[in-house]
């Protein structure tokens, strides 16, 4: 599974065969570093990074996929939309391998926070929040991974939707007030009218600011990987299970405010 092979994937919507998941190395350090090369092919054909992408923050679902880490990806210019001024948008699934959605909350980096991170200097380092939507996909067989599979399929990564921003100076003083703020708010997911789930964003290891934190200390502490940029959007892991994409569905995610939710098509 070479940078170029992982690539080819990617654009063309296929599974990997059997024998090459088989071949990948279990660590994840390893991982993270083809993953960079990935990264590479992508900007040296003209994609643009936008941010990134946390995944597996949600503990409530580790047991289920036999992951029991968060990891990140890479958002591409041409993996982001943004929702129109009423929340609504669609997603072309067509060339996406496995696809699953996940209703996560989004940051908007006003800056690159600085060396000495805490709750509070990251909190003065975002700029807004919004809902969001992230589809996510696996090019390894029903889903069945370990995590070091996770990170070279480039975080899971295939397309994220961004709401409505809020900016966070306008509804918490301090990176604290923020965290509280978030691990107490809920939402419900629905598709066609029909409530799928309800989740949490305390799942989000305790809250999306903790997930943030976590994140940027551990992109700094990958050989090689860039630092969080200003205007980077940051998706920080999905409040509730995964679910199946199918062409033809409408989804609709109902936050409580500050977010406003989304709904999205599916083509």
């Amino acid at each position: 599974m070479t940078p170029e092979t992982l690539l080819q994937h990617i654009d063309k919507g296929n599974l990997w065969p059997e024998e090459s998941l088989a071949s990948i190395p279990a660590d994840a350090a390893q991982a993270y570093q083809t993953a960079l090369q990935v990264r590479q092919l992508r900007v040296a054909r003209g994609e643009e990074p936008r941010g990134f992408k946390i995944g597996f923050t949600n503990r409530s679902i580790w047991d289920r996929y036999q992951v029991f880490e968060p990891i990140w990806g890479t958002v591409w210019d041409t993996t982001l939309s943004i929702a129109n001024e009423v929340g609504e948008c669609s997603v072309d699934i067509s060339r996406m391998c496995q696809p699953r959605l996940e209703p996560e909350l989004v940051f908007g980096m006003r800056c690159t926070p600085p060396a000495d991170l805490t709750v509070q200097s990251l909190f003065e380092s975002i700029e807004w929040m919004s809902s969001g939507f992230e589809v996510v996909q696996s090019h390894a067989a029903d889903w069945k991974f370990k995590v070091a599979d996770t990170v070279i399929d480039s975080g899971l990564h295939a397309h994220l939707v961004v709401g409505k921003s809020v900016q966070v100076a306008d509804v918490a003083s301090s990176g604290e007030g923020l965290h509280a703020m978030l691990a107490g708010m809920s939402l419900e997911l629905t598709q066609a009218g029909q409530s799928m789930e309800k989740g949490a964003a305390s799942n989000v290891l305790d809250s999306p600011l903790m997930a943030l934190l976590h994140f940027i200390k551990a992109l700094r502490n990958c050989p090689g990987a860039p630092d969080v940029q200003a205007g980077d959007v940051i998706t920080t892991g999905t409040w509730t299970d995964a679910w199946p994409l199918d062409a033809g569905q409408l989804w609709q995610s109902r936050y409580e405010l500050p977010l406003s939710g989304l709904t999205l098509k599916v083509v």
